[in-house]
């Protein structure tokens, strides 16, 4: 028998299937891989957003320290999340084929993000979205996010159903009229009213009892249905990658979002798969690299690492393998998406990383290191004020 390939992941249910694909090319390989799962500085701040966690890698250095120190064989990460400094004692020794890299709106009816009307409350946890969407609809109103994609559809569809279970229990006659005692003999009258149906506003035909319509609930709107209500979110925008590995992408509706627009982050849609031992990063190589991914990728972190935004400044970067060039495409914003430096541009393949450090040198001084400068200074700002804030 072969030995045991130990392989840390984080534990959520996206992580551990990324995991798994990776496991699955590895045994098909003839190497036994046994999933290591990890809990990440990320998993331990779950109320911090993203870009508040301090130096980039709050999900990854956890894992690869479980490789550094032995008692892992190789990591798998998102590759968005992966630093681009800093990870010299580490190697990317596998990008598997890339999956959709673009984000796309959730809306319970499916709408667009040119349809939502004035002030809806859309969810993020990322900078770069939050910018972008202050930029295509400064009229909307953007309000954090953070949790597993579950966690989020599930914030996003609570208060719906919460309240069309509360208003099939009133038609029903189950919802309990208010007493006498509790508001008056009026009032209850009016409660009796309502628990007959008699309201215009509840006067419904159902064609199901409360009991048939919940169970005709998906496992994911029943958790829904459980959860309280903090922030009422009208859609929430999430990377299409992440809600196809979670098999959700076909049970909400979703409408992608322009890429023009809403660049993806560096990697998103990629898997990262690290390691330090040459014959391990060998197996993992011939074993799930996607050459095509790998330029793509290496263009957009390479573009990311030259403007050093990291994860305190929005920007979006994109590329493409077409024939001969990497169609790429970069957005810096600033922090409230009122000033912006883009480009398109191919760059050659036999040059692409060259290429990209080009491109983003010449972004840099268009004035995208000043944007970067000046989400760098607010980052640093926010941070010292909720620092005072805990020493008070």
């Amino acid at each position: 028998m072969t030995e045991t390939l130990r392989l840390a992941t984080r534990g959520s249910d996206l992580a551990l299937r990324q995991a798994g694909t990776v496991r699955d090319a590895l045994s098909s390989r003839r190497r036994d891989v046994e999933l290591r799962r990890v809990e990440t500085r990320g998993d331990q701040i779950p109320d911090e957003l993203i870009h508040r966690l301090g130096k980039t890698g709050a999900f990854v250095r956890s894992l690869d320290e479980e490789v550094l120190g032995g008692d892992a064989d190789l990591a798998v990460h998102s590759l968005k999340d992966v630093p681009t400094e800093g990870m010299d004692d580490m190697v990317v020794a596998g990008v598997p084929e890339r999956a959709p890299s673009g984000d796309v709106l959730v809306h319970p009816d499916g709408v667009g993000i040119d349809d939502l009307p004035s002030g809806a409350v859309i969810g993020t946890g990322s900078l770069r979205r939050t910018a972008q969407l202050k930029a295509a609809r400064p009229d909307l109103v953007v309000e954090p996010l953070r949790g597993n994609v579950d966690t989020r559809i599930e914030k996003l569809l609570a208060p719906g159903l919460q309240a069309e279970h509360e208003r099939r229990l009133i038609a029903s006659g189950e919802a309990s009229a208010m007493t006498a005692e509790e508001s008056g003999a009026d009032d209850a009258e009016d409660g009796a009213e309502d628990a007959d149906g008699d309201d215009p506003e509840i006067d419904e035909e159902f064609d199901r009892t409360v009991e048939e319509w919940f169970d005709s609930l998906s496992d994911l709107e029943r958790s829904a249905m459980e959860r309280k209500v903090e922030t009422e979110y009208d859609a929430v925008v999430l990377a299409e990658a992440g809600l196809r590995r979670s098999d959700l992408f076909h049970e909400i509706p979703t409408t992608r979002l322009p890429r023009e627009e809403f660049v993806p982050a560096a990697g998103q849609g990629a898997i990262a798969v690290t390691a330090t031992d040459p014959d391990v990063i060998e197996d993992v190589r011939s074993a799930v690299d996607h050459p095509r991914t790998r330029v793509a990728v290496t263009v957009e972190r390479t573009i990311l690492g030259e403007l050093n935004g990291g994860c305190v400044a929005p920007i979006g970067v994109s590329a493409l393998v077409q024939g001969e060039h990497v169609h790429t495409r970069v957005r810096v914003l600033s922090t409230d998406g009122t000033e912006e430096v883009a480009d398109t541009r191919d760059l050659p393949i036999r040059s692409h990383a060259k290429a990209a450090e080009s491109f983003a040198a010449d972004l840099a001084d268009r004035g995208a290191a000043d944007l970067i400068a000046a989400a760098r200074e607010e980052a640093e700002v926010d941070q010292g004020t909720r620092q005072e804030a805990d020493d008070e």
